[in-house]
């Protein structure tokens, strides 16, 4: 998408951007789109860059490196797609795998199977996980479960705590990571303790690994290794690798046969799926084996900004975790969050950098939160890069700086 070449925006030739609140929220998108997609300068790709010509010629040409593309293109998840799945069950160390088209299809279908198969509907789960916030009690609605939760508290749930829910329950659901608490993990002995819990209170472990595949350099444990501590995993195809769409469930054969089914009666077995399946195999070629790059350079991103944050006299500010799990960490200021979206959309169209992208209120009132992902472009920021990235974009937020700073 692109903004209007009227000339009616800051940023652009030919005039000022009209005053705030005139555009509308498909105007400020197309906006925010085209200064991302314009930038040179990048912590990360946006996550729909560039037009579908060019996306279309990126993935031929990508494409051909891994997989043969004379090949006839999928039908009901055959070819390509079955070639897909065969990796991922390698890659994770499973039985076999499934391709859906949404995590949250896959998600659906897995705790429904958990909950025939226990005799239990109950799913143990974090209130900040995928299912509670971000897809409209699905779980409950279409599936008939009923989720109850171990701990509010932003981080994993403990074993301690999951063994003293005061009610039996079926399944054990972990977010690994915690996204909306951060894209915050437990540590290794901590996660194994978790589950240990979990069997004890005789349910199964599925695991929501959208982003699982940058937590190796965390755990310092192997794809294999975490995904075996569970019964069954999800994972994310555009997430971290880039993929165009796409998701995968995997587990013990038998588990992943009744997921095909349910699949089937979900409307998720569809008619072909080659671009995402192709995409997603790029994925695993090409990003998988960076990410921990990717995870490494997050922390000096962090620390950069919190240097940079500190020198400005920024009177309250919040990086967390302070040292990153993953290659996405938040970070908070006390400002309105349209007004520190606009500067950051500002600096892209005037500097050709982004160093943040959308902001939105969260925690107490005059509170805003940034997600922050650090990948391949972002590589080439070195500390001093960032920081004059930071100074720019407080620049533009003048109300921030003061004489001292918490973080």
């Amino acid at each position: 998408m692109t903004a209007d070449d009227d000339g009616t925006r800051e940023g652009t030739q030919g005039g000022a951007r009209p005053p705030a609140g005139t555009d509308s929220p498909d105007e400020r998108r197309a906006r925010r789109l085209a200064a991302w997609n314009a930038a040179r300068r990048l912590l990360a790709d946006p996550p729909a860059s560039g037009t579908i010509a060019g996306r279309l010629a990126r993935l031929a040409k990508e494409g051909a490196e891994v997989h043969d593309l004379a090949e006839s293109p999928d039908v009901y998840g055959d070819g390509i797609v079955a070639d897909l799945e065969e990796r991922t069950a390698a890659l994770l160390g499973t039985e076999a795998a499934a391709f859906f088209p949404t995590g949250t299809m896959a998600q659906q279908v897995a705790l429904r199977c958990w909950a025939d198969r226990t005799g239990n509907t109950t799913v143990a789960l974090h209130p900040l996980s995928h299912p509670e916030r971000h897809e409209r009690h699905a779980l409950t609605l279409l599936a008939g479960l009923r989720p109850v939760h171990p701990t509010a508290e932003p981080r994993p749930p403990t074993a301690e705590e999951v063994w003293e829910l005061p009610e039996p329950f079926g399944t054990l659901m972990l977010e690994l990571p915690l996204r909306d608490a951060g894209f915050v993990l437990p540590t290794w002995d901590e996660l194994v303790e978790t589950v240990g819990a979990a069997r004890e209170r005789e349910a199964v472990v599925h695991l929501d690994g959208a982003r699982l595949w940058e937590c190796v350099p965390h755990f310092g444990r192997t794809l294999p290794e975490i995904a075996g501590l569970a019964d069954s995993v999800y994972v994310s195809y555009y997430k971290s690798l880039g993929g165009l769409s796409g998701a995968a469930l995997a587990g013990s054969s038998t588990l992943i046969d009744e997921a095909r089914a349910w699949r089937h009666r979900y409307g998720g077995q569809v008619f072909q799926q080659w671009p995402a399946a192709l995409s997603a195999l790029v994925g695993l070629e090409r990003e998988l084996p960076r990410l921990p790059e990717y995870v490494d350079h997050a922390k000096v991103v962090a620390n950069a900004l919190r240097q940079g944050l500190e020198d400005a006299g920024v009177p309250w500010f919040r990086i967390h975790p302070r040292e990153p799990h993953t290659h996405q960490f938040q970070v908070w200021l006390p400002h309105d969050p349209e007004e520190l979206t606009d500067a950051g959309v500002r600096q892209a169209e005037e500097d050709e950098t982004v160093l943040f992208r959308v902001w939105e209120a969260s925690g107490p009132p005059g509170l805003a939160m940034t997600e922050v992902t650090v990948a391949a472009p972002g590589l080439l920021w070195s500390p001093e890069d960032v920081r004059e990235a930071l100074s720019a974009f407080l620049a533009r937020v003048p109300a921030l700086t003061g004489p001292r700073a918490r973080g």
